[in-house]
């Protein structure tokens, strides 16, 4: 499981929120990702989940998005504990 700090003012960034003026949420670009590339390699993935967080102005680290690279090359579940600060 995952986990990121994100500062209450960026949840946006985030979440998918059809009241956010943000144009890059990234659980939208993560869903369309993982819909996408189920089942296809880890290397395929990665650099398309690194440009989501990057447009999303998130901060996961390179682990982070290996571990949600692994999830959904293998189909598995992924679940993001999310922390506001």
């Amino acid at each position: 499981m995952g986990e990121i700090s994100v500062d209450r003012q960026h949840l946006d960034r985030l979440l998918a929120d059809s009241a956010s003026t943000y144009g890059a949420p990234y659980q939208r670009a993560f869903a369309d990702i993982a819909e996408a590339r189920r089942g296809r390699p880890v290397a395929e993935i990665l650099p398309l989940l690194r440009r989501a967080a990057d447009e999303a102005l998130l901060g996961f680290t390179d682990a982070d998005l290996r571990e949600q690279a692994q999830a959904i090359s293998s189909g598995e579940r992924f679940v993001l504990r999310v922390t506001v600060a």
